[in-house]
């Protein structure tokens, strides 16, 4: 018990140093950068309260980062690692897409809802464990191969957009939108906030309760802290290369769908864009807990809620965001301030 107050209040500090080291790197640029300074400062870390416009779209998009930080934290958990969740995301949007015109006005909405939603899922799934199955076949790196697997499918989604699916009444790169019947309620207009928040919280909690109260879960995170060891206590190690995957790769295809679903209704040409890689970094700052991810999500869609307010209302370019984005990932990543205050406490206590 001790330990684990300990590891909370490591964690917990070393992620504060490293927000507060973001946010004046951020307050430095701004200076250099900005002739208004104040304003540009004002909109950027406020920016996002400011009306329920801001506020309910920066929630928004933070639906689908829950759910690409709780599959990358599922796999990481089992020492797994899947690189390929821009292209699970693209798939998963395209293919619920794809049910959803063929469904169209024929039986009830939330039967076609769910075929999107399963539909997607699976797909995800497919594509992620096609990785975790080569690992535990032939030991190929999950790494490399679900990166490049990934690179693959988000081609040939582009080529479905912009070629077989694509819509001829529109200018866009994109699929016809999804009936309306399929539009998933609204609840903080005028914003884009949509139900599907509520869905991604009980997903979170979901993935806590099955990682540390079945079977299942203590098994994935034995394996993920010691495979051998693991191993001669009678675990199917093998299993746990194929399952993360499979779980990690379906909830990127989900994430990709509640998109659809929630905000575009159409499967436009790069609309996943970013939300596989920011859920690398969204487990990363929750330590892999699923019930951290829920903030840590929210946290890295104010900061890009912050960066397009401040573009909007003074001098700034939005790619402020992907800095302090960038800062933050190598600081946790890094792991120099946790390592760095760990030390210093047992210092303290020697």
């Amino acid at each position: 018990m001790k330990h684990r107050r300990t590891e909370f209040f490591v964690n917990t500090l070393s992620l504060g140093i490293t927000i507060g080291i973001s946010f004046l790197i951020v307050i430095l640029m701004i200076l250099l950068m900005s002739e208004t300074p104040l304003k540009t400062m004002y909109y950027f870390f406020l920016g996002p309260f400011t009306n329920k416009y801001y506020f309910g779209n920066m929630l928004n998009a933070s639906i689908p980062l829950i759910f690409t930080g709780l599959g990358i934290a599922l796999a990481f958990r089992s020492s797994m690692f899947n690189l390929g969740g821009e292209g699970q995301v693209y798939a998963g949007g395209l293919v619920a897409t794809f049910f959803l015109l063929i469904i169209n006005e024929s039986g009830p909405a939330v039967l076609g809802i769910l075929v999107a939603l399963i539909s997607s899922a699976l797909l995800g799934a497919l594509l992620a464990g096609m990785s975790g199955f080569f690992r535990m076949k032939w030991n190929t790196d999950e790494l490399i191969s679900s990166f490049l697997l990934s690179s693959a499918v988000v081609l040939i989604v582009n080529y479905f957009i912009t070629g077989i699916l694509n819509d001829p009444n529109t200018n866009l790169l994109t699929t016809p939108p999804v009936n309306e019947r399929f539009w998933f309620l609204k609840i903080f207009l005028p914003s884009n906030l949509d139900i599907s928040i509520l869905f991604a919280v009980l997903t979170a909690v979901g993935v806590y309760f099955f990682l540390f109260y079945t079977k299942w879960g203590y098994e994935m995170r034995m394996c993920g802290l010691n495979r051998e060891f693991s191993r001669y206590g009678g675990i199917n190690v093998s299993r746990y290369m194929v399952m993360p995957m499979l779980l990690s790769g379906g909830l990127h295809g989900i994430a990709g769908s509640v998109a659809v679903m929630g905000t575009y209704h159409q499967c436009l040409k790069g609309f996943s864009g970013g939300i596989g890689w920011n859920g690398i970094a969204v487990a990363l700052i929750a330590k892999n807990n699923p019930l951290a991810i829920i903030p840590a999500a929210v946290f890295f869609a104010y900061l890009d809620a912050g960066a397009k307010a401040a573009m909007l209302h003074s001098d700034v370019t939005f790619e402020i965001a992907a800095i302090v984005q960038s800062v933050i990932f190598f600081l946790v990543t890094a792991r120099a301030i946790h390592d760095f205050i760990r030390f210093r406490k047992k210092e303290v206590q020697v």
